[in-house]
């Protein structure tokens, strides 16, 4: 009994919709094409994204060069407003001259990230050094003012005086 008045008002509300009703109110099911522009915008968007990823990257994370500089420490001091960075200079043997008539030292300024490295620098300044760094192409503000980071001490001797 229950099931056949169930039956029944399933029916009455069948016939009381009109079937153009069910068909206009249905939600449309077929997904969206995008358009030819905006895939190509989003594509552009993205390859520029990575372009420039890769741009910052080579300008700042790429290791142009690496050597070592040999001389005598002259300082190495830690500074900045922000950023508290390690920079020092180190005086090579050698005299250049940027401008005739004038004569200068050779003079190599570098930044040191680590800490170890830097005390160990400060608390021997003007003993002679040989100094292991890296090259980069650009300079960051948490890495230093130099473009050239002092990554290892491959020696020290005292200055013979």
């Amino acid at each position: 009994m229950r099931r056949a008045r169930i039956a029944m008002q399933k029916q009455s509300v069948i016939s009381q919709l009109n079937s153009n009703d069910v068909i206009n109110n249905m939600p449309d099911l077929t997904p969206r094409k995008r358009s030819g522009f905006r895939k190509f915008l989003t594509f552009l968007l993205i390859f520029g994204i990575l372009v420039a990823a890769l741009i910052f990257w080579w300008k700042y994370y790429f290791v142009f060069g690496e050597g070592v500089k040999s001389g005598e420490l002259n300082y190495v001091v830690k500074k900045g407003n922000i950023f508290k960075t390690y920079e020092g200079k180190l005086i090579q043997s050698g005299f250049r001259s940027k401008t005739a008539g004038t004569i200068q030292s050779y003079e190599f300024e570098f930044s040191v990230q680590d800490d170890s490295i830097a005390n160990i620098l400060m608390n021997n300044s003007g003993n002679l050094f040989d100094l292991h760094y890296k090259e980069y192409k650009g300079a960051l503000p948490w890495r230093g003012y130099s473009n050239y980071i002092v990554d290892k001490i491959i020696s020290m001797k005292p200055l013979a005086k």
